[in-house]
């Protein structure tokens, strides 16, 4: 696949329907860093990137699409439908957490709360997607999806981006694919996951994707049980370097966020800024750095905010 050329017809096709998030620099953290608040983003995360990019390029059975989720993409695939005028029916674990299962409510869609894991999640999905005929939005591995995630890097270069290298959050990997897939190795990549949920970093080390068990604090974000095939591929075609961050880095970085700057995000937000902070990911003297700040659903009076 022509990668850039997608995700360059992406961009154009989802124009109208997303946010151009703002970046923003700072020496909060240390050292000179970019941020990409793509937090800010409809819906709090850069999923509605791919779920518009998906729903504007298929034709969508009256019955609707059907998605499984963490939370985020969820959300997204509701938001999109909703504003596209497709009937949605969601399905997420009880580790979504109250803020993003009521975002999805607030949309119309169809909400089934699973009990487990992801997971557990997509299973009934899958089912759902099979008996009824709606089309299935995968949360991260399809090319539609990855190529609509990708807009987001090619929008962040556009906006002038002076980095060598780009720290980002992975989950199932949609988001590190499309930035892979559009940098197609002019940047250094570093993959930030947590040490209780790293199916990127299982699959590196076992030389394909495999199972990994999931928990910790970014669990219904990051929580994928195995890595994506697409990601997986991308991954292993530029040797990405593969970071782990623990659940108490992640809340510090949580915490520094809204200190410094008043942003409030999720865990998984403010993963990919953990391993920065916390030394898991050290530049090299000179070496600029950017930092994906990804998501942004927590409930609204989170204990980080009255610090």
């Amino acid at each position: 696949m022509d990668w850039q050329t997608e995700i360059k017809a992406a961009q154009e096709r989802i124009a109208g329907h997303i946010v151009a998030t703002p970046t923003l620099q700072t020496n909060a953290f240390g050292q000179g860093v970019t941020l990409k608040l793509e937090q800010m983003q409809h819906t709090g995360s850069f999923k509605t990137r791919g779920a518009f990019n998906t729903l504007l390029t298929s034709n969508v059975p009256k019955t609707g699409v059907v998605a499984a989720s963490g939370g985020n993409h969820g959300a997204a695939v509701a938001f999109a439908a909703q504003k596209l005028g497709h009937r949605a029916r969601i399905f997420v674990p009880e580790i979504a957490g109250p803020s993003k299962i009521e975002l999805i409510k607030r949309t119309g869609a169809e909400l089934t709360v699973v009990p487990g894991e992801y997971a557990n999640a997509l299973e009934l999905a899958e089912r759902e997607a099979s008996e009824s005929g709606a089309m299935q939005i995968h949360a991260y591995d399809a090319p539609l999806t990855v190529t609509g995630q990708g807009t987001l890097m090619l929008e962040w270069e556009q906006q002038g981006l002076d980095a060598d290298t780009v720290l980002i959050a992975v989950g199932g990997g949609g988001l590190i694919a499309g930035a892979l897939a559009w940098l197609g190795g002019r940047r250094k990549v570093v993959a930030v996951e947590p040490v209780t949920s790293c199916a990127l970093h299982a699959a590196l080390h076992a030389g394909a994707p495999v199972d990994v068990p999931v928990s910790g604090v970014a669990a219904n974000a990051l929580g994928a049980r195995r890595i994506g095939d697409i990601c997986f591929d991308l991954a292993t075609s530029v040797d990405v370097q593969s970071v782990l961050v623990s659940d108490s880095a992640i809340i510090e970085a949580q915490g520094a966020l809204w200190q410094a700057h008043r942003q409030l995000v999720e865990p998984a937000g403010a993963t990919a800024l953990a391993a920065l902070m916390s030394g898991a990911y050290s530049p090299a003297a000179g070496e600029r750095v950017a930092v994906l700040v990804c998501g942004g659903n927590i409930a609204p009076e989170p204990e980080i905010a009255m610090r």
